[in-house]
């Protein structure tokens, strides 16, 4: 049985990761979960936060949690996160990373810790989304210069990164296909007098509002007409279903950083 340690237990997707991780079928249990030294959650029982007792108490002491886990999952923020890698290299810890918001100088030091401990990080768990990946690439190799590339993206009014990590993963398979790179063709705001619309743009549009969980579409407009790819989440379980299957993956791997697309392959 997969022993799982949770880091940022209290919040949205923290609380869905438990309840997955506590389900019957998981083929996992739940080692240690783990919130800020001044959270009021700090002592409580992790399971009782989805109504499901399970005997263990939020920490704020990450070492300590981590004796014992195999694998750490972490969706909470860049310098939070790189310091759990840190531990987790230093106890033989795998990770799984869905942190987004992560600067170059973050993946280089996510890199570094890669070649210690095994780590799979991706903007997005959702097994559909990775797939929606494949085919944006696909849409924009087959379809050319001629249909120009939106990414539109919407997400609840707390998350703090924009645009998110999906719709620059989806803007970078847009790329990929079209044998662009998105450091120069990616277009992330637009106000005033911006000119007409170079035929490489690639072009990105956020909203942020409410309690949305994630909506990301791709669209190709052409001349006389538009092709959409959509992928819109209903609740977070889809997240926690992809990252136990990429928990799983990397608890079998000894070092390396992978991606959903390795997990994928994996079966």
């Amino acid at each position: 049985m997969l022993k799982i340690a949770i880091a940022g237990a209290g919040g949205r997707m923290g609380r869905t990761l438990i309840e997955a991780v506590l389900a019957p079928d998981s083929g996992a249990r739940l080692h240690a979960a783990l919130e800020q030294p001044t959270s009021p959650l700090v002592g409580q029982d992790a399971g009782a936060l989805v109504g499901k007792a399970c005997g263990v108490a939020i920490s704020a002491d990450v070492g300590l949690a981590l004796a014992g886990t195999d694998v750490l999952i972490d969706f909470t923020r860049p310098a939070g996160t790189l310091a759990h890698l840190e531990l987790c290299a230093e106890h033989g810890v795998r990770a799984v990373v869905g942190t987004t918001g992560l600067d170059a100088d973050d993946k280089l030091r996510l890199q570094a810790l890669a070649q210690r401990t095994a780590i799979v990080l991706a903007p997005n768990m959702s097994i559909g989304v990775n797939v929606l990946l494949d085919l944006v690439r696909e849409a924009a190799a087959r379809l050319g210069p001629g249909y120009d590339i939106e990414v539109i993206e919407a997400h609840h009014r707390h998350k703090v990164d924009a645009p998110s990590g999906t719709a620059i993963a989806l803007g970078q398979a847009a790329a990929a296909g079209r044998g662009l790179a998105l450091d120069r063709n990616g277009v992330f705001a637009r106000h005033g007098h911006t000119g007409e619309r170079r035929t490489d743009d690639i072009g990105f549009a956020t909203v942020r509002g409410g309690d949305i969980v994630g909506e990301h579409t791709v669209m190709f407009a052409g001349t006389g007409e538009r092709i959409e790819l959509t992928h819109r989440s209903s609740s977070r379980a889809n997240y926690a279903e992809g990252s136990l299957r990429a928990a799983h993956f990397v608890a079998r791997q000894s070092r390396g950083l992978f991606a959903m697309a390795d997990v994928l392959a994996a079966g």
